[in-house]
């Protein structure tokens, strides 16, 4: 079986506009710009763009870091926390484990506006390790 290219998460991650740069089992990293495509009728950013990168990036960290015993990992919980609004821009975004496990892991992410390095939101998702299809 061929190892999945975890930078494309189909249609839906890439409405999200949130591009990997550094994808590793400790460490992931990367950016979204956000814009009207991801507004609520009331013109800012929608949470559920925010709890998806969250998860996204969480996902692809957890997941590389059990691939080697042919595992990934998928989410059993994400805390969303929604700190302050934004209507356009890019958020720089950081993923790092808090607890990995055998079976278990909690990851923590923050996304960070790139213009004034404040905090828009920051979440934690616990994920579960399964073995790969196939």
């Amino acid at each position: 079986m061929t190892e999945p290219d975890l930078s494309s998460g189909g249609a839906f991650l890439t409405a999200t506009g949130f591009v990997p740069a550094e994808m590793t089992g400790t460490r992931v990293t990367g950016a979204v710009e956000l814009g009207p495509d991801h507004h609520t009728p009331w013109g800012v950013v929608h949470g559920g763009v925010y709890a998806t990168v969250i998860e996204s990036a969480a996902s692809i960290g957890a997941s590389v870091a059990v691939q080697d015993r042919g595992q990934f990992a998928v989410g059993v919980n994400n805390q969303t926390d929604f700190l302050r609004p934004m209507t356009s821009g890019r958020l720089d975004v950081l993923a790092e484990p808090v607890q990995q496990g055998r079976t278990l892991q909690l990851w923590l992410v923050t996304l960070t506006r790139a213009d004034d390095g404040k905090v828009v939101a920051r979440g934690q998702v616990r994920l579960q390790n399964v073995p790969l299809p196939g």
